[in-house]
């Protein structure tokens, strides 16, 4: 009886072991930590990450704690834990949805469109999709209504206020762009006025290869007191029409009476179109020196530029009909 004993405490003490080194919370500060699961990082990466920042013991014991919450995949965002959780209590937080999400938020969108990204990534409500798009009454007046949301990846508490996300776009914005507000401050141009060339830019072109061009042309239209004659803008004017914000325009659209139809209007539209990045940005104050007023992208996405509009309905004839 008392050698049963003996070996029944020695396997409770075995147990009581090796749930410690697999299942045990590691120990250190019980105030709850932000922990990241990156983006395009898989489950063995996440674990390892946890390991090594003291969140867990083992990751072989993390990960059985975690296959037996019922949801082995860790979905990449931000949750809050502490070392001084254990394994399943780590793995019950880490197969609820994250309290910071992932957004990744493409070069040229205008700001609805970003709006909309962010209502389906954070699940908005209206009202607080509302507070993103009206946020520069408050953060910046009308120099922060367009263009200023600046693309990126970002990581967002879904619990902020629509204000506070605009917000952390400006902040972003504002950093990054400091460098050619400064450039653009040197050459005496307005960073307001570099901003609309770079969103228009940043819709007009094919790719980054072909922006210093469109910059170049842009520039010669203005110091000509040339009507633009933008696509671009005109579609920013015109809005979505059930096919998109930048679907083609129709022959009607070319009238829209709007500040934003540079066909009509010399010079830059109020705002900027699109919110753009950062080769755009660069493209804007730095064009490339052509003697082009016109171009067109042909089916390839090719483009051909024209110093007359005789040469440009010649390339019009070549390579769009």
């Amino acid at each position: 009886m008392k050698k049963t004993l003996i070996i029944g405490g020695l396997v409770i003490l075995v147990l009581g072991a090796a749930y410690y080194l697999f299942f045990g919370a590691p120990g250190g500060a019980p105030t709850p930590e932000r922990f990241v699961a990156p983006l395009g990082e898989n489950n063995a990466q996440a674990i390892q990450n946890l390991a090594s920042q003291g969140f867990i013991r083992s990751s072989f014991g993390f990960s059985v704690a975690l296959l037996l919450e019922g949801n082995p995949t860790i979905t990449p965002g931000g949750y809050q834990i502490s070392g001084g959780m254990n394994a399943f209590e780590v793995a019950a937080i880490l197969r609820q949805p994250p309290y910071m999400k992932w957004v990744v938020v493409p070069e040229g969108l205008r700001k609805e469109e970003t709006a909309d990204l962010l209502q389906k990534d954070l699940g908005w409500t209206d009202a607080t999709k509302n507070q993103f798009l009206n946020a520069y009454q408050t953060l910046g007046g009308n120099d922060y209504q367009e263009g200023v949301y600046f693309p990126d990846t970002y990581l967002l508490p879904v619990d902020e206020t629509g204000t506070q996300i605009a917000q952390r776009f400006i902040t972003q914005f504002n950093e990054s762009f400091a460098p050619y507000a400064k450039e653009a401050a040197a050459q005496n141009i307005k960073w307001t006025t570099a901003l609309k060339i770079a969103s228009i830019i940043q819709r007009e072109a094919a790719g980054t290869s072909d922006m210093a061009l469109i910059s170049g042309i842009i520039w010669n239209r203005l110091l000509k007191n040339m009507p633009l004659d933008i696509d671009a803008t005109i579609e920013y004017a015109r809005g979505n029409t059930g096919q998109g914000y930048w679907a083609p325009l129709a022959v009607a659209d070319l009238k829209i009476n709007s500040p934003y139809n540079t066909y009509l209007h010399r010079g830059l539209p109020p705002t900027p179109i699109s919110n753009p990045g950062l080769a755009a940005m660069n493209a804007a104050l730095n064009p490339q020196t052509t003697t082009c007023l016109y171009y067109l992208h042909d089916a390839n996405r090719v483009i051909h530029c024209a110093n007359t509009y005789a040469e440009q309905k010649l390339n019009i004839e070549q390579y769009l009909k």
